[in-house]
């Protein structure tokens, strides 16, 4: 497993430098970010084991430990987390089942 806490400062960095040398590229992703964010129909507290479950479906590592750390500052339940990540398994099957297994574990480590 990844040790998520120690990865993520480090992704944000690299991500920072791709940003530098592509900012046009990186200001279109914040603002399609920032956009789903501002929904106004789900709290974070809703939206991050979402975007967990998603993470697992895509296989991000670099999500999974994002938003595992934005799910942990919104007071998600390990619970909740755990119930938002059957739907990813559901539509993944097998790949989705270990990367799970990987965001619960991404989550456990923001959470304590």
């Amino acid at each position: 497993m990844l040790d998520t806490p120690d990865y993520a400062p480090k992704l944000l960095e690299a991500i920072g430098e791709l940003g530098a040398a592509a900012p046009a590229t990186l200001a279109g992703f914040q603002a399609l970010d920032g956009a789903a964010a501002r929904s106004g129909k789900l709290d974070a507290r809703t939206r991050e084991p979402i975007a967990l479950a998603v993470d697992v479906t895509t296989r991000c590592d670099g999500c999974i430990a994002l938003h595992s750390a934005a799910a942990a500052r919104a007071v998600a339940s390990r619970e909740e987390v755990a119930q938002a990540l059957p739907v990813a398994i559901a539509l993944n099957a097998g790949a989705a089942l270990v990367y799970s297994a990987r965001a619960l574990d991404a989550f456990g480590q923001q959470s304590g």
